[in-house]
């Protein structure tokens, strides 16, 4: 069996997630060689959780992107921020290494998705965009390839994770409200961490600046919902996606990791 050698960049749940799959052997042909972390008890953390079962490869924990680019893992796995994973993204693809990042955000910056994408056919490398927190990426892909198409996406959250956005509040609190309305990359400036599967659905379909996005916020809401309608004349599509916590995302990075391993890839 070929070995994949596999780094992480960031080191929250959605990272532990990824790691859990790994010792629980969901991912046998990866060996984790690399936790980064701005705080370095927590790549320590994952690295620790890890050398407990994995005993023909060491993970070691680092606090500073140059050391951990110069593992050169194969793969290297981002669960941080779109700017985390901006700063980094290039060098891991010169480097040889090729990219798993859930902060598909970043690629709002239709310069950075251009230098990605040069540097990524350049090494030989490259990027894989997980599903997230939605799904469906393959149908959008398809339905938009065959003619003149329409994309919507609609979320809906509790109000708790838009404290931090110059959309918020206190009525916010007891009172149900469209917050956003426009495009994927007006959102996710608006939202650095919060819409990063708009602009997935965007780079699926029609591109940052040409999907409607809307974000409404209704009290005491637990989890998020995602709607995404994709429609041409041919087809009408609708994905509907609620899921209680974030966990979904790292699972569709364990999911990504083992397609790339598969002989058959779903």
């Amino acid at each position: 069996m070929k070995i994949r050698t596999l780094a992480i960049v960031g080191c929250g749940k959605l990272a532990e997630v990824v790691v859990d799959a790994l010792i629980n052997g969901l991912l046998p042909s990866y060996r984790l060689i690399g936790t980064l972390s701005r705080t370095i008890g927590k790549a320590q953390y994952l690295s620790d959780k890890i050398n407990k079962v994995q005993i023909d490869y060491r993970c070691n924990a680092f606090d500073s992107i140059e050391d951990l680019l110069a593992l050169k893992a194969n793969y290297i796995v981002e669960t941080a921020t779109p700017k985390a994973f901006k700063d980094f993204a290039l060098r891991a693809l010169e480097n040889g290494s090729s990219v798993v990042p859930l902060s598909i955000g970043a690629f709002s910056d239709e310069k950075f998705y251009a230098d990605v994408q040069k540097a990524a056919l350049k090494n030989d490398v490259k990027v894989f965009i997980p599903s997230g927190s939605i799904g469906g990426l393959d149908v959008m892909r398809t339905v938009s390839l065959m003619g003149e198409t329409k994309v919507k996406f609609r979320t809906e959250k509790g109000p708790k994770p838009l404290r931090h956005a110059q959309v918020y509040d206190e009525t916010l609190e007891i009172q149900k409200r469209e917050v956003f309305n426009g495009d994927a990359k007006e959102a996710i400036a608006l939202f650095p961490t919060q819409v990063n599967v708009a602009v997935a659905t965007s780079l699926a379909t029609l591109g940052p600046e040409n999907i409607e996005v809307s974000i409404n916020s209704t009290p005491n809401y637990v989890g998020d919902r995602h709607v995404i309608t994709i429609k041409n004349k041919q087809v009408d599509a609708k994905l509907d996606i609620y899921s209680e916590t974030s966990d979904i995302a790292g699972w569709s990075v364990v999911n990504t990791l083992r397609n790339i391993a598969s002989p058959i890839v779903f």
